[in-house]
C-alpha cells in the first residue's frame, strides 16, 4: 500500500534518498549516477557528485516528506519527496541536473525545456544520460533491505532459446535486467530504448 514517509533524509546521489534508513528514489526524474562525469567548457566535471551535493544542500537541515507513488523490484520506494514546500524532484530539473523521465510522469517536462534553453547544468555542455551512463558501465544489483531474494544467474536455463514472456518472468527466475544482446533480451520490453529491459525503477 502507498505510504507517506518523513524524516531526516541523506542525498545518496542525485536522485536517491536515505531517509532514515529507508531507501527512496525520486519519482519522474534521473540523475548522473555518482561517479558519472560530464563535460562543460571543453573541460570535464563530475556531475554525478554536483547532482547528489545539489540534492544535499535541499535538505540540509529540514525535514523531508516522500509520498509513495511506487515500488521498485529492488524493494526501493519511488516517491515525490518535498522539504518544506520545495519539490525535490523539480527542484533538481530547474537546476538543470537532472532529466525528465516522460514515460513515468509529464510533470517535469516543461521544467526541463526550460533549464535546457538557459543552458544550467547539464545542459551548458554534453553530457550521456544516466540511462545511457548506466548502459556503459553496469554494475552488480544493489539489494534493498528486505527485498525478496532471487536465483542466482548461474541457475538461469541454458542461452539457447532463452524468452520471457514479460519482465515479470525474467525477474522471476534473476534474468533482469536484460541488455541488448544477451539472451531473452527483446525490444518490446524495453520501454525506454535505452538497451537495458526490465529496468528496476518503473513508475507510475
Amino acid at each position: 500500500m502507498a505510504q507517506d514517509i518523513s524524516g531526516p533524509a541523506r542525498a545518496a546521489d542525485g536522485d536517491s534518498l536515505d531517509l532514515s534508513g529507508i531507501s527512496v528514489r525520486l519519482y519522474g526524474i534521473d540523475a548522473p549516477e555518482l561517479a558519472q562525469s560530464c563535460q562543460r567548457n571543453s573541460s570535464t566535471w563530475m556531475c554525478g557528485k554536483e547532482a547528489q551535493g545539489r540534492l544535499a544542500s535541499l535538505i540540509a537541515g529540514r525535514q523531508v516528506v516522500c509520498d509513495q507513488k511506487d515500488v521498485d523490484d529492488y524493494g526501493r520506494i519511488v516517491a515525490a519527496c518535498r522539504a518544506g514546500t520545495t519539490d525535490l524532484g523539480g527542484a533538481m530539473i530547474d537546476a538543470g541536473l537532472a532529466v525528465a523521465l516522460p514515460h513515468f510522469s509529464d510533470r517535469y517536462i516543461g521544467a526541463e525545456a526550460r533549464a535546457r534553453t538557459a543552458r544550467l547544468g547539464l545542459w551548458a555542455g554534453s553530457f550521456q544520460t544516466p540511462a545511457e551512463y548506466r548502459a556503459a558501465n553496469p554494475r552488480p544489483r544493489p539489494r534493498a533491505i528486505n527485498a525478496p531474494r532471487v536465483n542466482s544467474p548461474t541457475h538461469l536455463p541454458s542461452p539457447s532459446g532463452v524468452f520471457f514472456r514479460n519482465c515479470k518472468e525474467a525477474w522471476a527466475v534473476g534474468a533482469a535486467p536484460l541488455r541488448r544482446g544477451q539472451p531473452g533480451y527483446r525490444s518490446e520490453m524495453d520501454g525506454d530504448g535505452d538497451g537495458i529491459a526490465c529496468e528496476p525503477y518503473r513508475g507510475r
